[in-house]
């Protein structure tokens, strides 16, 4: 008897849609047309017999079963992604894709100088990068989006290897036209005036933590979107905020008037991490990575 099964390209379309919801965004992340992925996935729903998605001009519903089959084929692709993993693993070291989330107060800071660096040791290397939060990287992470992730520790990240990098230190970046003692002690930070990253980025924590605040509920008027907004936010005297010094020596100052400070604090600084998934057969690869990552941030 021949049992057809369904192909790993329809698994993908239907994980696809479950996660962006639409039938456009959902091809246009897998490469393919709207009618190529929809009508690949009627010949799923034919081949299991059963209706996964539920149809209508404004709304992609899934069915109570089409949401359990999604979950199970995204089950499924991890594991045959780990099979070519393996056999990667057998091969050169970081060669072929590799996907890996960056966090948005890490990104544009330390990638510039070390992507370069990254292409001339492996020129077979194709690095997909990915900005997002600590929180939506983790969970891509765990969905097998992506194959590693760059953050700040400590992060509650689930159940994950994590190779400790660096320490990126936190400074206070005060107005211009204020002269601050060389070091800040953290109890002498005016909270009222203290400006932080809206929720849903790290750096918030570790600010947080750095102050001996960590219960600190910053009010509206006190969020940035970004570091970068945070900076112009200090620079027009709206209060004062913790920059890593990875930003500062990539020059986020540059063009203002800010001074920045040390802090004397136990928690001064981030540590700064590459995050896997447990039991990766690439994570040999990682730590090669995570190696190249040292090595990039020691004087030449």
């Amino acid at each position: 008897m021949i049992v057809y099964l369904p192909t790993i390209k329809q698994l993908q379309y239907l994980v696809a849609l479950r996660d962006y919801g639409h039938f456009g965004k959902a091809a246009e992340s897998c490469f393919v047309t709207q009618s190529t992925l929809s009508a690949s996935l009627r010949e799923l729903e034919t081949l299991v017999a059963v209706t996964l998605v539920e149809r209508t001009r404004r709304v992609v519903r899934f069915t109570p079963l089409g949401l359990r089959i999604a979950e199970k084929a995204r089950r499924v692709l991890r594991e045959a992604e780990e099979l070519a993993d393996m056999a990667r693993a057998e091969g050169l070291p970081l060669t072929g894709e590799l996907r890996m989330g960056v966090i948005p107060t890490i990104a544009p800071f330390l990638l510039p100088a070390i992507l370069p660096r990254l292409r001339g040791r492996w020129p077979e290397l194709k690095l997909f990068l990915r900005e997002e939060t600590s929180q939506a990287a983790c969970d891509a992470l765990h969905r097998g989006l992506l194959d590693c992730v760059l953050l700040a520790a400590p992060y509650a990240c689930g159940e994950v290897e994590m190779m400790d990098l660096f320490e990126d230190e936190l400074l206070i970046a005060f107005p211009p036209g204020e002269n601050p003692p060389a070091t800040i002690a953290a109890h002498a930070i005016d909270e009222h005036r203290l400006l932080l990253l809206e929720d849903g980025h790290c750096l918030k924590d570790h600010a947080l933590a750095a102050c001996n605040r960590p219960q600190l509920r910053a009010e509206s008027r006190m969020l940035g979107t970004s570091l970068h907004t945070l900076v112009q936010m200090v620079d027009n005297g709206l209060g004062l905020t913790l920059v890593p010094q990875m930003a500062v020596s990539a020059g986020i100052l540059d063009g203002t008037g800010i001074v920045t400070r040390r802090l004397d604090a136990d928690q001064s600084s981030r540590r700064i991490a590459l995050a896997w998934r447990k039991g990766s057969p690439r994570a040999a690869e990682f730590r090669l990575l995570g190696d190249a990552l040292i090595e990039a941030q020691q004087p030449a």
